[in-house]
């Protein structure tokens, strides 16, 4: 695969990319600046040194509290805490674009696009981002909260309004929610908010489906190293779950919800089960490497059927993803990347970890330092 410098690649080339970013004050990095020219990027370095703090940064080019779901505050580098930056100047799905996300101390998250204030939902009408921590090594065997989130962040790499949506309904669950609690029985109250989670609701369960059919459909017929994982979309009893009225099934809830205080049905209470299609066995029975490869599996597929509907692949935050992995499907992971012309963001300890993408990708050592992360490019 041919890679191309930022000056030529501007010229007739599609592929999402952060071609430069700057940060001050971020986590461990007083300031930092990388540019890059759109192959992967490596950043290697010891534990703790600041690596996972970088792709933080970049996950705030997106909607919502980044991938660690941080409050705002808590981005600002200590113990001096003068509120924090990330900018970036990235190519985007409607071209070149200047992004910058920021806070004062003690302030909300404030974000600016070409130089104009934006909201937090624009970003993703100019970029999409698709992650993976270590965090979600247990996302099959934990509680299902995760991997509702899980699923929430590959709908909205696929639908931008899912955040909008998402932030509506939780805001007139909450309120539903104070009602049931205080007893409160007047039903005009509940209707109100009731129609408004209806609305929203249905919005967040088609976008569900969207991604789930989107995820299955680019798995079909992919030569890959990582196996299918079947999905399904169910309720908490199990059954599957349908945008159908769900105006309807939260009134005929009341009583029971007023027992219970909460809001018992709806979106919020779904769960994405996934079979290892190959084997037919439940992805919480699968040892912990089948589990891992899954998980791979479901980013490389969200990646191509990204690139599929926008003609561009989304940029890939990967934190650790090729420590446990064995040298065939490394290689096979960064086989993959590379075919998609996705830039994808990787860290790890170690650097023969990334021997095999030799120059098709740009090595940065990350290191910690007596005034912070230290970020230098390693050229040979």
């Amino acid at each position: 695969m041919e890679y191309f410098c930022k000056e030529e690649k501007e010229e007739g080339v599609s592929g999402l990319a952060i071609t430069a970013l700057n940060l001050s004050h971020f986590r461990s990095h007083r300031a930092a600046r990388l540019v890059l020219d759109g192959r992967p990027v490596v950043l290697v370095g010891g534990n703790g040194a600041g690596k996972t703090n970088i792709l933080e940064a970049v996950s705030l080019l997106s909607p919502g509290r980044g991938l660690r779901r941080a409050a705002a505050d808590e981005f600002a580098r200590r113990p001096e805490a003068p509120g924090w930056k990330v900018a970036a100047d990235l190519r985007g799905l409607s071209g070149a674009h200047e992004v910058e996300t920021w806070a004062e101390a003690g302030q909300a998250r404030q974000v600016r696009i070409d130089g104009k204030a934006a909201t937090q939902a624009a970003l993703g009408r100019v970029v999409r981002m698709v992650w993976l921590v270590p965090a979600l090594d247990r996302l099959w065997i934990e509680a299902a909260e995760g991997r509702r989130r899980f699923l929430d962040r590959l709908s909205l790499s696929f639908a931008p309004d899912h955040a909008e949506a998402a932030l509506a309904y939780e805001n007139a669950m909450r309120e539903r929610n104070r009602l049931l609690r205080d007893q409160v029985t007047d039903r005009h109250w509940y209707d109100v908010l009731e129609a408004q989670m209806a609305a929203t609701g249905a919005v967040i369960m088609a976008n569900r489906a969207l991604a789930v059919a989107r995820l299955m459909a680019a798995q079909q017929g992919a030569q890959t190293a990582f196996p299918r994982a079947d999905l399904t979309i169910v309720g908490p009893e199990g059954e599957t779950v349908a945008a159908g009225d769900l105006a309807a099934a939260l009134a005929a809830g009341r009583r029971r919800d007023l027992a219970a205080g909460r809001t018992l049905v709806g979106p919020h209470r779904a769960d994405l089960e996934a079979i290892y299609g190959a084997k037919g066995v439940a992805a919480r029975q699968c040892s912990t490497g089948e589990q891992k490869a899954l998980l791979i599996a479901l980013i490389l597929a969200s990646a191509r059927a990204l690139r599929a509907d926008l003609g561009a692949a989304p940029v890939l935050l990967l934190d650790e993803v090729a420590a446990h992995l064995d040298g065939a499907r490394r290689e096979a992971l960064y086989d993959e990347i590379c075919a998609l012309d996705t830039q994808a963001l990787m860290t790890g300890t170690e650097r023969e970890l990334f021997d095999s993408l030799g120059a098709r990708c740009q090595t940065f050592a990350v290191a910690e330092g007596n005034g912070g992360s230290t970020v230098t490019e390693i050229t040979a």
